[in-house]
């Protein structure tokens, strides 16, 4: 793409969309022109980022030809639906995680792209983050040694309503995909690898969706992962690297912005490492970047990173947890 402006749109705008709205303005090249939302969001949404253009529905926006990529930020449900008409209309997306419901999914919306040759990515944005990599850098030189156990949890409390869209399963709600990817994609980041055994459980509430659950991952060198998720209570968001010379915190990982090392027999050393705007603007760079390189994939977030993740859900949810879209 021989362009020094890249056209953005966003589909959905809610919370999350405003999160990343407000990321662009932090990318000097990116161009913010429009949204749509079929909930009557994206007037609103216009005026506040004073968009030239808003759509109540999705098949005009998509037609829009000034527009050159999308990020999908709808719920869950519709991650699969949104993704493939923006890339059967010619447009390269980023879509929010979970990319997709389950690996099938997942897998056709990656075949499309590749025959139509259009850039696909998941928006994992923590992946993009200078603290990530200042962590997986010092991993890499060993500085606590041999790594042992990860552990890391990402629980909050969100009072029950059951159309809220973590407790809806036809939202395709519940703590593992909107909460648990977090945890068990940093697992792997960290470690740069994945797990070869993975077991867990779900507590199923009343509607259908798992309220809370837990996840054990085994990597090839013996390495474990103890990762949580949970809607029904909150803790600490923090996750923690442990190895045979010390561990290593980072508090509130989703948001990751400091490392707290602790070597065996030395003093806690605090290192900070802030990120701009809001650190979603990471990830729409390294998507400019690949958009200026013809690129159809990240090297950073790849195809085979988001399918290695969408397997790890499967494998968890099991028989337990099918959500009523996923029959359609």
């Amino acid at each position: 793409m021989d362009k020094d402006i890249i056209n953005w749109g966003i589909m959905g705008c809610g919370s999350i969309a405003r999160e990343f709205a407000n990321a662009l303005k932090a990318v000097p090249s990116a161009n913010l022109i429009a949204a749509a939302s079929k909930t009557g969001k994206s007037r609103g949404f216009a005026e506040e980022f004073d968009l030239p253009y808003y759509y109540d529905n999705y098949d005009d926006f998509v037609k829009n030809e000034k527009m050159d990529v999308v990020y999908i930020a709808t719920t869950h449900n519709f991650h699969y639906e949104n993704a493939m008409l923006c890339l059967n209309n010619d447009k390269h997306v980023l879509c929010e995680k979970p990319f997709a419901l389950n690996k099938n999914q997942a897998s056709r919306l990656i075949e499309t792209a590749k025959a139509k040759g259009l850039f696909l990515m998941e928006a994992m944005w923590t992946r993009f983050s200078p603290a990530l990599s200042r962590l997986v850098s010092m991993i890499r030189e060993g500085l606590i040694g041999e790594i042992k156990t990860l552990k890391g949890q990402f629980c909050i409390d969100v009072p029950f309503d059951p159309v809220h869209r973590l407790y809806n399963p036809d939202l395709a709600g519940g703590a593992l995909l909107d909460l648990g990817i977090y945890p068990i994609a940093f697992a792997c980041m960290v470690l740069e690898k994945y797990p070869v055994q993975i077991t867990g459980t779900l507590n199923i509430g009343k509607t259908g969706v798992d309220e809370e659950s837990h996840y054990l991952l085994k990597f090839d060198k013996g390495e474990t992962a103890l990762l949580s998720s949970a809607c029904t209570f909150s803790a600490p968001i923090n996750f923690t690297i442990y190895g045979t010379k010390g561990h290593i915190l980072v508090p509130d990982f989703y948001f990751p912005s400091k490392l707290v090392i602790k070597l065996n027999d030395k003093k806690e050393e605090h290192i900070n490492v802030p990120y701009e705007s809001n650190g979603k603007n990471y990830e729409a760079i390294e998507v400019m970047k690949c958009l200026q390189k013809n690129k159809i994939e990240s090297d950073k977030q790849t195809f085979y990173d988001t399918i290695k993740i969408i397997e790890i859900m499967d494998k968890l949810r099991g028989k337990d947890l099918i959500y009523p879209c996923e029959l359609n």
